[in-house]
């Protein structure tokens, strides 16, 4: 009796260390298939988008207890991107961290969209809030907004700005328009690609995302003016806001992980716990606010009904902004 018992206990101890292990490590991500978890991002290596995704992708590794491999797919502004996202196998090993807004003004300056985002994509959550701004080069005599908008007004047809983005497109036309400019855009395909003729004054301004802000302000490149929303940010409160400058607008990014429609419930909801434990953690906050973001964190349900309804609002930027649809 004394070695059954002494047997039991044993057996008591083996089952507790597995239950465990069963609770940490790699089985974390026991709801996902085997095989490595692919992370995409819609635009190059080193760009503020391939950033945000890497420190995802480095973070929830021993999260999942899985290899995250990231794979940059840029091209036809994030859509040769999306289109891969929404037609691999709905298994939980292919999410696409990426800038919801940005998905939505796609389904409207693309005369036939590849992919219906919010049917063919499921978010699993919402990340941060972020908004456009508006950002001079650190040389620029114009050390505010005021100071930009009398300087434009005056140069009339020759004052210039740099656009490389729909929402980008959109902030510099709300900008323009409430401020009476006549300013000219000109597109880049990229932020990296404005800097040279940014900080050497032959275009005045530019409509920069803040990650690209931030970083290019913190090197001294750079003077940011003011972001494109209606309450200044958490992160970034001394950036000052359109609206309180006199240009009323909210036009907020926002960051998400997607996978595809049809992906099941628990490995979406396996995902979402992973994601948010990175966005809360001390680690995640600091990240978070070195891009000039704040966290913003969503329920599956919640954020697509977001979405839906974002898309719709995006119809009416893409128009006001006069954005011709392509092909």
């Amino acid at each position: 009796m004394l070695q059954s018992g002494i047997l039991t206990r044993r057996r008591m101890v083996a089952f507790a260390a597995l239950a465990f292990v069963a609770s940490s490590g790699p089985t974390r991500a026991q709801g996902l298939p085997p095989g490595d978890v692919h992370f995409i991002c819609g635009f190059a290596a080193g760009s503020g988008a391939d950033l945000i995704v890497r420190f995802f992708g480095e973070k929830m590794r021993p999260i999942l207890g899985r290899n995250i491999i990231v794979e940059n797919r840029p091209g036809a502004i994030g859509n040769i991107a999306t289109e891969y996202v929404a037609r691999a196998k709905p298994d939980g090993l292919t999410v696409y961290v990426t800038s919801g807004d940005a998905l939505a003004t796609n389904m409207h300056i693309f005369k036939n969209p590849p992919v219906d985002v919010v049917k063919q994509l499921q978010i699993v959550t919402t990340i941060n809030r972020m908004p456009m701004t508006i950002a001079v080069a650190a040389t620029s005599p114009h050390k505010t907004l005021a100071e930009l908008t009398a300087a434009m007004k005056e140069k009339g047809t020759k004052a210039s700005y740099s656009t490389n983005n729909p929402p980008a497109r959109v902030v510099g036309a709300m900008y323009k328009e409430k401020a009476g400019l006549n300013s000219v855009e000109v597109q880049y395909r990229s932020s990296a690609e404005t800097l040279n003729d940014v900080t050497s004054g032959a275009v005045d301004y530019a409509i920069y995302d803040p990650v690209f802000a931030t970083i290019q302000s913190k090197q001294g490149k750079v003077r940011v003016l003011a972001v494109a929303t209606g309450q200044r940010l958490q992160s970034a409160p001394e950036y000052p806001t359109m609206t309180e400058l006199g240009y009323p607008m909210d036009l907020v990014s926002w960051w998400g992980a997607m996978v595809p429609m049809g992906t099941p419930r628990p490995i979406i909801d396996k995902l979402n716990e992973a994601f948010v434990a990175v966005i809360t953690s001390e680690e995640g906050k600091k990240f978070l606010a070195s891009i000039a973001s704040d966290p913003w964190l969503l329920k599956p349900e919640e954020a697509q009904e977001y979405w839906r309804k974002e898309v719709d609002q995006w119809r009416d930027h893409v128009r006001f902004a006069k954005i011709e649809p392509q092909g």
